[in-house]
């Protein structure tokens, strides 16, 4: 049934900035620009462990669901004159297609009510962001969606994740966008409940209830020239660390194709009260890559370096190139290798249709209680198609297989997992 929704400070904030924002509605701008957009997703997940049957000490055997879920996006234009008010608002809906007690907990539904194991039929989850602007600054309050090197949302099930609190962009200089924010609270993709921000506990690295009060960040992109770009930002969650990230993206076009370059450079260290314990961890990553007409091939290499595995919020993706469907290759200590190969079917006349494949290998890992070197590696394949024409224009049908292994099934379990992505956007005005 659909969750119950009550005010939060932020949340009457919005509401009290689109009253006043409503007051201006006749001004051009407003009204004017305001975009409304729906995404109709069907998913399918089937994730099946291959460490033995339902009695295992690891949980249930398999993970299987189908969902359909509905997202709605308006973002209004601004008021007139020099500083501009408008309102972002975001509805999120997911229904359950299938789903039974033994399979249940895939990330596609939240629980219903007190019984862990059973689906709930339907939920759904509004965030409101009031916006400011003035001149090439924008400021944001609310519930927000970040996509930023050190804060990136999930968006790997049914329903995206969505974080509140304020952020601000700043392009006032050419070539160079600035970002601040800070955040305390986050809705899982899962769930309809704003939890405080915490640290992600991917196979028990860190425990599952480091909360912190707050995540702060500040960042600086610079486009050096056109095929240039330098990426700088420091995050802090307070009392528990602080990340550094430093980046490069960089391409060059050849005589015949051309070639790209993403390096990466994370540094997390523990603050304050370090309530997650002692955190020593450096990440490198960066991924070459060489397209010649629809065929792009790419290599990456991931290191990490420190006694701990990398930390990252709860709810949020990590940015390294070897995050993949299944596993992020984060683990301390690890190292790993990429081979990539995309083709793009429009070569062969063909537009619309694309796939890739690609294995990740990780070794060296620190495995916490054991002298034992931990090895895992995944290979993941996806094809894509999307409608170029006719009724069904702009629907896109995704196939995504993944499998997984490693030596240390206490901490990781071995899967093969299957999803099938029904998705079509289109805009209400």
């Amino acid at each position: 049934m659909f969750a119950p929704f009550s005010p939060a400070p932020g949340r009457r904030v919005a509401g009290l900035l689109l009253m006043c924002a409503g007051a201006h509605a006749q001004a051009a701008g407003f009204v004017e620009d305001t975009r409304a957009k729906v995404e109709a997703r069907t998913l399918y997940f089937n994730r099946d462990f291959r460490d033995g049957h339902s009695t295992s000490s690891q949980g249930a055997s398999k993970r299987e669901e189908s969902a359909q879920g509905f997202m709605l996006n308006v973002q209004s234009g601004y008021t007139q004159g020099p500083v501009g008010v408008g309102v972002d608002a975001v509805g999120l809906l997911g229904i359950k297609l299938d789903s039974s007690p033994a399979d249940s907990n895939s990330g596609l539904l939240p629980s219903s009510g007190h019984n862990p194991r059973h689906a709930a039929d339907q939920y759904a989850k509004i965030g409101l962001a009031a916006k400011v602007k003035v001149s090439a600054t924008v400021l944001k309050y609310g519930s927000l969606m970040p996509d930023v090197p050190l804060l990136k949302y999930n968006d790997g099930r049914l329903l995206p994740t969505m974080f509140h609190g304020a952020m601000l962009t700043s392009e006032e200089v050419r070539d160079m966008k600035f970002t601040l924010a800070r955040l305390n609270q986050y809705t899982a993709r899962d769930s309809t409940d704003r939890q405080d921000i915490r640290v992600h506990c991917k196979n028990k690295r860190y425990a599952c209830d480091i909360e912190a009060d707050h995540f702060d960040l500040a960042g600086l992109d610079y486009r050096l020239n056109e095929r240039v770009s330098a990426h700088y930002q420091v995050a802090k969650l307070e009392n528990i660390y602080r990340q550094h990230f430093l980046g490069l993206v960089a391409s060059q076009p050849l005589t015949v194709g051309s070639l790209s370059a993403d390096l990466r450079l994370i540094k997390s260290d523990d603050i304050g009260n370090a309530r997650a314990g002692q955190i020593d961890h450096r990440a490198f990553s960066g991924m070459l890559g060489y397209s010649l007409g629809g065929h792009k091939v790419s290599a990456g290499w991931q290191r990490m370096y420190g006694e701990n595995a990398m930390p990252y919020l709860d709810g949020s993706n990590p940015y390294l190139v070897n995050y993949a469907q299944v596993n992020d290759f984060a683990a301390a200590q690890e190292r790993s290798w990429q081979l990539r190969y995309d083709y793009d079917f429009k070569a062969l006349g063909v537009p619309g249709l694309t796939f890739f494949t690609r294995y990740i290998n990780g070794d060296h890992i620190k495995v916490p209680g054991s002298n034992v070197q931990g090895k895992e590696w995944e290979r993941d394949t996806e094809f894509k198609y999307q409608v170029q024409s006719g009724t069904f224009k702009d629907v896109s049908v995704r196939l995504r297989n993944s499998t997984y292994r490693s030596n240390y099934e206490k901490w990781a379990r071995d899967m093969d997992e299957t999803r099938v992505i029904v998705s079509y956007s289109f805009s209400i005005f």
